[in-house]
């Protein structure tokens, strides 16, 4: 099993929220890189946001986030 560009497009667009708080979503604009609006449409059918084009974390997209922003954190501080 590896991350595909399709995976790591979704890990990207779930490490834009900010986990300090419930009632900050994003937006992604018709405008964004293609890549960015595609994950995010995918996201929201997995249903780990609210919204097609971006939105709320749902409860099961928050915990994945809160791992996905984890992993980063240590992969970033061992550089």
């Amino acid at each position: 099993m590896a991350f595909t560009a399709d995976l790591v497009d979704e890990l990207n667009v779930l490490a834009l929220y900010n986990l300090a708080t419930t009632q900050e979503g994003i937006k992604v604009h018709k405008t964004a890189d293609p890549e960015k609006i595609a994950a995010t449409q995918r996201l929201f059918d997995k249903g780990l946001i609210t919204q097609a084009d971006g939105g709320y974390l749902t409860d099961l997209g928050r915990e994945l986030t809160e791992h996905t922003q984890a992993a980063l954190t240590i992969l970033e501080s061992t550089q």
